[in-house]
């Protein structure tokens, strides 16, 4: 089989080598206090086995900004974030660059979110912004079906190949963490995605959420994080990653053992979301290697 291997976290990598106080930017704070980081941690994916860098654009989002008063740094960040990818891929001499946008609004918030109308043109504006870098885009930690069919129409506009990554609850994996179904996100796929992804939930209700993606006939994947779950402090507007709390068993081996298992229900695409890093990624490599998978 061949299976593609995303990398793992990034903010959360991030921010435990920078070993700042996190705030509500998040990863965009560390690039900025710290550049040349994240080029390395995409570099240390690529040693790890990860066939694609996910640029650290998630939380590069106007709204963010605003709040924190650097709207008017958008573009410049968004050029920093992609050529310090591309600057990793270079140096491995393969792989692939996957321009990434996170939901506007906040994540896990589509109470949050804006209407369809105003949040497509700036899914739209980040997509084009990263795409003379990009091979594809992925859109991540959709929460809701309307979510979803904002990122996709706007991201889709730009015309690379589009990967779509919902989350879902930590306790029931066949519902958005909106609590719609989330077979109800299925239709929306039809627009032009080339893939579909299930992230940023716990490995444990993976296989639930690969059983109802796997439907679309579209190549699917997981990508889990490993905090104990999603307090309803970090919900609260301004938050910050102090708010979550990694889990004390969810290492390079048992998430590998959670990873390997999603084969069995479609997935052809792994990886890791926050709380995972190079250890993790060169373990699934290791395993899927050992068992005559192929790597693409």
């Amino acid at each position: 089989m061949q299976v593609t291997l995303l990398d793992g976290g990034m903010g959360q990598e991030l921010v435990h080598r920078a070993g700042d106080p996190p705030t509500p930017l998040w990863s965009t704070q560390v690039m900025m206090d710290h550049p040349g980081l994240v080029q390395q941690v995409h570099a240390d994916y690529f040693a790890a086995g990860a066939t694609v860098a996910t640029a650290n654009t998630y939380a590069l989002l106007r709204d963010r900004l605003k709040v924190a008063g650097i709207e008017g740094r958008y573009e410049e960040l968004i050029d920093a974030a992609m050529r310090e990818a591309v600057a990793a891929r270079t140096a491995h001499g393969s792989g692939r660059i996957a321009g990434c946008t996170g939901p506007l609004g906040g994540s896990y918030r589509p109470d949050n979110h804006p209407a369809t109308a105003e949040a497509v043109p700036l899914y739209a504006e980040q997509a084009r912004l990263m795409a003379p870098f990009a091979d594809l885009m992925i859109a991540e930690t959709a929460a809701s079906v309307q979510m979803a069919q904002a990122m996709s129409e706007g991201v889709l506009s730009a015309g690379r190949p589009f990967w779509l990554a919902v989350t879902v609850d930590d306790t029931d994996g066949t519902r958005l963490r909106s609590g719609e179904p989330l077979a109800d996100v299925l239709p929306v796929l039809r627009d032009g995605a080339a893939a579909v992804l299930v992230n940023c939930s716990v490995p444990e209700v993976m296989p639930a959420a690969l059983d109802i993606v796997s439907r679309s006939g579209l190549p699917c994947g997981a990508y889990a994080n490993a905090f104990t779950h999603i307090t309803e402090d970090f919900r609260r507007d301004a938050s910050t990653v102090e708010a979550l709390s990694a889990r004390s068993d969810m290492g390079p081996l048992d998430y590998a053992d959670h990873a390997l298992s999603w084969l069995d229900h479609g997935a052809t695409i792994l990886g890791g979301c926050c709380e995972t890093g190079p250890a993790h990624i060169a373990e699934i490599a290791r395993r899927l290697t050992a068992a005559g998978h192929e790597i693409v």
